[in-house]
């Protein structure tokens, strides 16, 4: 699997609040969760984003509540990856479990600028960042998350 894109880049402890915030948490529809993701961080987001582009964090994302709205919102938002220092653990695990791609690589979240052309390599954790010539090693899936994240989530996968 491989994911291309522009990037959109944000700081440390990007919570669940400011990717999708809580007045918005009356609806599972992921088109109107895209709708209103990352709203109270970054207005402008929504009408930026792209299908396929990558969001880039410093440490800590997706800390807060334990929503399964905050991954579900930015995949369909159009994003193919999420590359960061590190993520909370319940983010983590409800990213793949929606099929949401996440790698931590902090010198990747160090380098990585706004706007940066990226390609990255489930199978291997390489992100090339076309834009600066930079080669950056993460930690790829295992092959089992792999499998999960190509059925679109845990549910898809299991019912396959």
């Amino acid at each position: 699997m491989k994911a291309h894109g522009t990037v959109h880049k944000y700081g440390d402890n990007v919570d669940t609040d400011v990717i999708i915030p809580a007045r918005y948490l009356n609806t599972t529809n992921p088109k109107e969760l895209a709708e209103k993701c990352m709203e109270d961080i970054d207005p402008a987001f929504v009408n930026r984003v792209k299908k396929g582009d990558i969001i880039v964090a410093n440490k800590n994302f997706g800390c807060g509540s334990s929503r399964e709205h905050a991954p579900i919102a930015i995949k369909a938002s159009g994003i193919s990856c999420v590359i960061a220092e590190s993520f909370a653990r319940i983010f983590y695990r409800n990213s793949i479990n929606i099929g949401l791609p996440i790698i931590e690589c902090k010198e990747a979240a160090d380098e990585i600028e706004a706007g940066d052309d990226v390609k990255i390599d489930f199978d291997s954790g390489i992100i090339y960042d076309v834009t600066k010539g930079k080669t950056f090693k993460g930690q790829p899936f295992p092959e089992f998350m792999q499998r999960i994240i190509k059925a679109e989530g845990l549910i898809n996968y299991i019912n396959s």
